[in-house]
């Protein structure tokens, strides 16, 4: 795939890493792991989570940054300390403002596995402290267009109810030719695979591996909008996530971001 080296300049896509979390969730964490160490400002780590039937998250706290929870299979069902209670489906997502501590559960539901992206965001150091706020969309709320060479579902964006304290972007895309996934002048971010194979800025890429997006990736001045190019023959599912950058330190400790 890549050297560590290579990960660290975020130059090429590197392998995402296999995590056992303490309640015996398994995950494949994109960042920060061995392979790319970093954060990615404004996002403090990204997972792509599966739940078996007879395991999940209890309550537990969070604070200081925003969860967006997007299901690909099955179903979790999420309980909170503001007395939300939800359950997300296949192509639904779910955003936690976790601000100044909230307490959550995830588990699945009617006792099946399910399996889906979650996303940390940064809360810039002005707001680590607003009130906790949750908020959820149905996969028919969330725009999905026809490109030339696939389709491109919008999670957070333009045109989906999904808000975040954050300027960012979150695109499913399903590429069965050539997509241009192009990157706002002076956002960060990265192109996660979810299925299939195919190549991502001109290298290959398949389920599990990730593309950082950085200053290092740019081409030309930093004055310009980024084009990267993701291609597949046989059909390749990413999300391809990007934001606006605070510019401070990314301070984690566990369940908290400080």
């Amino acid at each position: 795939m890549t050297t560590s080296e290579d990960a660290a300049n975020g130059s090429h896509p590197v392998a995402g890493e296999q995590v056992q979390h303490d309640t015996g969730v398994n995950s494949n964490r994109a960042f920060p792991t061995s392979n790319y160490a970093d954060h990615l400002d404004p996002f403090v780590l990204f997972e792509r989570f599966c739940i078996d039937p007879d395991v999940g998250f209890p309550m537990h706290p969070h604070k200081g940054f925003e969860i967006v929870s997007y299901l690909l299979d099955g179903g979790m069902a999420h309980e909170d300390s503001l007395g939300v209670a939800n359950t997300a489906y296949a192509g639904e997502v779910m955003r936690i403002t976790t601000g100044s501590g909230i307490r959550h559960s995830e588990f699945p539901a009617a006792s099946a596995a399910c399996n889906g992206l979650q996303l940390w965001v940064n809360l810039p150091r002005e707001r680590k402290s607003v009130d906790a706020d949750y908020e959820d969309a149905s996969a028919e709320e969330l725009p999905t267009r026809t490109v030339n060479g696939g389709t491109v579902t919008t999670v957070v964006g333009e045109g989906s109810p999904i808000t975040l304290h954050t300027d960012v972007e979150y695109l499913d895309a399903t590429v069965d030719s050539s997509w241009t996934w192009t990157v706002p002048e002076g956002w960060s971010g990265f192109c996660y695979g979810v299925d299939g194979s195919g190549t991502v800025a001109d290298d290959t890429f398949s389920e599990g591996d990730v593309y950082p997006v950085t200053d290092a990736t740019a081409e030309g001045d930093d004055e310009s909008d980024r084009e990267i190019k993701v291609t597949s023959d046989s059909g390749l599912r990413v999300v391809a996530v990007v934001g606006r950058p605070h510019g401070e330190a990314i301070r984690q400790r566990g369940p908290f971001v400080f």
